[in-house]
């Protein structure tokens, strides 16, 4: 309808020009036949017989008919005429406006006007012609054109009409009704890869909307997958604690046991494994107790940063004391440049889980090379944050890794590695109002910084002194 509508608007800039051309040609066609019957006159030397004249006249459709032939004005051909000359037209004269203006007239008009028209004889038979002729033939004949060219444009856009639907329906809904049933195919299988639409659309922008809809259901297919994973890792993470819980439990028994001992050496290291044991069972709880992604709100407490990293390095087995070298023949040291009196202020386990995590993926990563290495930790505050360092000379991290560095299951960089540990340590920051960040990581090493504010922000968004 649309279609149809639109040709038929374009249509009314070819209808007048059209209407006035076919009026022009109508009377320039009445001039002629005037102009032979004039001849027929002329031709003769005794003149025609009244009779003949009328029967010339009715022939040429006009009243009168008037030569200029060398200066000289003649009526040729003359009857009565029934009304006075309502209007005349000069041909020669008339230009595009003049033509629609006096078409649009004579249509509009009731056709009792009698016009005079005045012309160029054809074949240069005179200077100029004039015949005086009713309107109302010209009208009829105006008024059968126009209806005959309503129809044809009406034929035309239905055609168009036809075609446009088809083309529209062959290029675009077609498309689209594609589009749609993928995504109800989809949506009842976000899962199953065989339901992502594969772009065939000619258009471009519906084949370029096909490959926006096939990039979002890859990665929300990729993204439900591993949301299962995650699922099903949860629960055996759940299982797992469960079972671990009661095996650290008899553990701690027997450590409680041990720190009872006459040698001074087992004495010695017994607070350690206990505290390890302990640290893991309330880990062990904390995961029953949650079975779920997310951490619990930090306890924050103040405590010396130079001790909480001496224990976190001796339990890697990276140094037996704060500034103590590597353990004879180990591959991995540790350079501790902590100041014995800094005092922050972090919930004290998760920060040990952190700075646990970087360390021992630093300490694996450089024993991966075969080579020596060093970790290199620092630490200082400024007025609004402390800053904790953790470096290393191990071969860096690849470029993939770096792309997902702090997503679970995608920043692994071993061969295993489920990436869950970064994920982690960044997370717990957060919680702190924090961040965890990537200074560098090239072929000379890898560099992390830790960033906690001195004012932190509780989760209801109330600031913590």
């Amino acid at each position: 309808m649309l279609t149809v509508i639109f040709v038929l608007l374009a249509d009314v800039l070819i209808f007048v020009p059209s209407l006035a051309r076919y009026r022009a040609d109508f009377l320039l066609e009445r001039l002629r036949q005037a102009q032979i019957a004039a001849l027929t006159q002329l031709a003769s030397d005794a003149g025609v017989s009244p009779e003949l004249e009328a029967e010339l006249l009715a022939n040429a459709g006009v009243y009168n008919v008037v030569l200029r032939r060398d200066d000289i004005r003649q009526l040729v051909l003359s009857s009565p005429v029934p009304a006075p000359v309502g209007a005349d037209y000069d041909l020669r004269l008339a230009g595009p406006w003049e033509l629609i203006r006096d078409a649009l007239v004579t249509l509009t008009g009731d056709g009792s006007r009698v016009v005079r028209v005045i012309g160029n004889p054809v074949q240069e038979g005179g200077q100029l012609i004039e015949i005086t002729m009713p309107d109302e033939p010209l009208r009829k004949a105006m008024l059968l054109y126009a209806w005959r060219l309503v129809l044809f444009s009406a034929l035309i856009s239905a055609v168009m009409a036809v075609l446009l639907f088809l083309a529209a329906q062959r290029l675009i809904v077609q498309p689209i009704r594609r589009v749609i049933l993928h995504m109800k195919a989809y949506a009842e299988a976000p899962e199953d890869a065989r339901t992502v639409i594969e772009p065939s659309a000619r258009v471009e922008e519906l084949r370029e909307a096909e490959e926006m809809l096939a990039s979002m259901q890859v990665q929300l297919t990729g993204a439900l997958r591993q949301k299962e994973r995650l699922a099903q890792l949860g629960g055996a993470v759940a299982k797992i604690s469960h079972d671990l819980r009661n095996i650290l439990t008899t553990a701690q028994l027997f450590a409680d046991r041990i720190e009872g001992s006459a040698d001074p050496a087992v004495a010695r290291s017994a607070p350690k494994l206990v505290g390890s044991i302990s640290r893991a069972v309330s880990l062990c709880e904390a995961t029953l107790a949650f079975g779920k992604a997310e951490e619990a709100p930090p306890l924050l407490t103040r405590f010396p940063l130079a001790v909480l990293v001496s224990e976190v390095v001796e339990g890697e087995g990276l140094s037996d004391a704060l500034g103590a070298p590597a353990e004879p023949g180990g591959q991995v040291g540790a350079i501790l440049d902590i100041a014995p009196n800094l005092t922050l202020r972090a919930d004290r386990e998760q920060l040990y889980r952190v700075l646990s995590n970087l360390i021992r993926n630093a300490r694996q990563a450089i024993e991966a090379t075969g080579q020596p290495g060093t970790i290199e930790l620092a630490a200082g505050e400024s007025d609004s944050e402390w800053w904790i360092r953790v470096g290393d000379t191990g071969p860096g991290l690849p470029p993939k890794a770096r792309e997902h560095l702090f997503a679970a299951f995608q920043g692994g960089v071993r061969k295993g590695g489920t990436g869950l540990g970064l994920a982690i340590s960044a997370e717990l920051i957060r919680g702190h109002g924090g961040r965890l960040e990537l200074l560098r990581s090239d072929s000379e090493g890898s560099e992390f910084m830790i960033h906690l504010p001195k004012l932190a922000i509780s989760a209801d968004h109330h600031p913590i002194e």
